[in-house]
């Protein structure tokens, strides 16, 4: 066994450091402006181009505590081509909140498109209400409207055949107004108790989950067949009213019963009425099921609300995609 070698060699002091002269704690001038954002790759005309849209110096990608992180592109490994290490809090924390994303779908019009527009009435309605939006022909009420399928999932087809609903927000001055409705007139059921029993038929079988967005299998059949009061609304969802052209182009029926008083206290029961000024159009069955195969998302699309761009939506040319029908008196 060797000895142990120490090194004579003398250790050489490390000199104080010298106290600041009056010179150096001077102020310095000030530098010249530095980029807000380093230029990557050398200082090229494309990269000061792309400066003025990069992120801007200080406002780095955190850690949910805050911390800075360095590099979100590779996770830490032992040595070049090692193992990826569980000590990578930043991998595990990544991870563990895209384990943990959820958008909770609707149980019910889990599929739609909405856009905003506004409101104008075409003559004032003084003699039913006195709500503000009713009562100017040239005011402008802004509203959002939601267009839906009412069985499938989110990512189920535009074009099959099922109820359109449409919900309408509109933001006046007294508050938020909210109409809904569907495109059909009548409903499956008069009593709302067995509205989850509807619901529960007319969804995709639970061992299997087909048909997908299909009014007509056997559970809702079975459903409708024990149900005589469907009848009237079967008529509606297999004719061509449930596989529309666009959503500019189908007519929609308000669900709730509004009561309206006017300036003299007059009360009467109104529903409301949308009518597309282009016309109701729909597709036919075969079209429908070759749209549903090329573009799943055609009502989603720009034209299918008729937005016209720019500017604002012209009156029953976009979404919502027509004003209502003066209401019927009612009952008094």
């Amino acid at each position: 066994m060797a000895e142990p070698h120490f090194d004579d060699m003398p250790v050489t002091p490390v000199p104080p450091t010298p106290s600041p002269t009056p010179d150096a704690m001077a102020p310095t001038a000030p530098r010249s402006a530095a980029p807000s954002v380093p230029f990557v790759g050398g200082d090229t005309a494309k990269q000061r181009d792309l400066a003025a849209d990069s992120q801007e110096a200080g406002s780095a990608l955190t850690t949910n505590q805050g911390l800075k992180i360095s590099d979100d592109q590779n996770s830490l490994r032992a040595g070049p081509r090692g193992p990826t290490l569980m000590e990578d809090f930043h991998l595990r924390e990544k991870i563990t909140h895209f384990d943990h994303e959820r958008i909770p779908e609707r149980v019910v019009h889990a599929r739609g498109a909405a856009a905003h527009g506004v409101f104008q009435v075409y003559e004032p309605l003084t003699d039913l209400t006195t709500a503000t939006l009713f009562q100017d022909p040239a005011k402008e009420t802004p509203v959002f409207v939601r267009f839906s399928t009412v069985a499938g999932s989110r990512g189920s087809a535009d074009t099959v055949r099922d109820v359109r609903g449409f919900a309408v927000k509109f933001y006046t001055e007294e508050g938020v107004w909210d109409l809904v409705g569907n495109n059909m007139p009548v409903f499956f059921i008069q009593d709302a108790v067995k509205f989850p029993d509807l619901i529960h038929a007319v969804k995709p079988e639970p061992h299997n989950e087909i048909p997908q967005a299909q009014s007509a299998h056997d559970t809702f059949w079975d459903f409708v067949s024990l149900t005589p009061e469907s009848a009237h609304m079967l008529m509606w969802v297999m004719s061509d009213r449930a596989i529309p052209r666009s959503y500019a182009t189908m007519e929609g029926f308000g669900v709730h019963t509004f009561r309206l008083v006017n300036g003299q206290g007059k009360a009467r029961f109104v529903k409301f009425h949308w009518k597309p000024l282009k016309g109701v159009f729909s597709q036919v069955w075969d079209e429908a099921q070759k749209t549903a195969g090329k573009d799943p998302d055609f009502h989603r699309r720009p034209g299918s609300c008729a937005r016209p761009a720019p500017g604002k939506p012209r009156p029953g040319a976009g979404c919502p995609p027509a004003v209502p029908a003066r209401a019927a008196d009612g009952w008094g």
